[in-house]
């Protein structure tokens, strides 16, 4: 008589291996995502308690914005575009500059 071989069948195998993938997964990525979802917890707590104080910076902006805004409209000091005669550099001797020889 012959006895059935000891060792597990290759569903149960392959079950294994599929397990320990998805174990090695969530090792792997645990820290990233609970990393992300913390940070999205933390940001919210911090708006939720802070919300009156950036409804005051909100305002605050838009009325510095409105002020410069309007300020630059009052001002009645610019000066018309205008030409400027830069000069461009002279090669050579200066006009009515003889040579040492008489030459021009």
């Amino acid at each position: 008589m012959t006895t059935p071989a000891s060792r597990p069948s290759r569903a149960w195998g392959t079950l294994g291996a599929g397990a320990a993938a998805v174990a090695a997964c969530a090792v792997c990525c645990a820290g990233p995502i609970l990393a992300v979802l913390g940070s999205i917890g933390v940001t919210s707590a911090i708006g939720a308690l802070w919300m009156p104080a950036l409804a005051v910076l909100t305002v605050a902006a838009g009325l510095g914005v409105f002020v410069v805004r309007r300020r630059r409209r009052r001002v009645s000091c610019h000066t018309a575009p205008a030409w400027a005669d830069l000069g461009m550099p002279a090669f050579g001797p200066p006009p009515g500059a003889t040579d040492s020889n008489g030459a021009c």
